[in-house]
């Protein structure tokens, strides 16, 4: 079983940052792949970038390529999502969420999910 907490959403102006945190507890966190999932009201859930159990590869989806960063830290047990260059509709409940095998950037493969944290991007 693993335990996800979100942590860091808020309130940012267009353009501006914000770093998402996902603490980790439970069973050994190098071995499961992490991902960002995002849903905005009204919308389906969508995939927002992955990072496998290694750290080495990360994957992002188009609408965030080039302004998020995914990594992860093992001596924290943690990973965090960078938010730059943030838009109105980056406006979301962003979740953490954990997997086995390798990563992937559907909802559904994904076992172990967090409570949320809600990002508001004002225009």
């Amino acid at each position: 079983q693993v335990q996800l907490l979100e942590s860091g959403g808020g309130l940012v102006q267009a353009g501006g940052s914000l770093r998402l945190s996902c603490a980790a507890s439970g069973r050994i966190f190098s071995s499961y792949a992490m991902a960002w999932f995002r849903q905005a009201i009204g919308k389906e859930r969508e995939f927002v970038a992955t990072i496998n159990f290694s750290g080495v590869n990360t994957y992002y989806a188009d609408s965030v390529k080039g302004r998020f960063t995914i990594s992860r830290d093992y001596a924290k047990n943690t990973v965090y999502l960078q938010m730059n260059s943030l838009k109105p509709e980056d406006t979301a409940v962003y979740y953490c969420t954990a997997k086995t095998g390798g990563y992937a950037w559907s909802a559904d493969l994904y076992h172990y999910w967090g409570q949320g944290t809600q990002v508001t991007v004002s225009s």
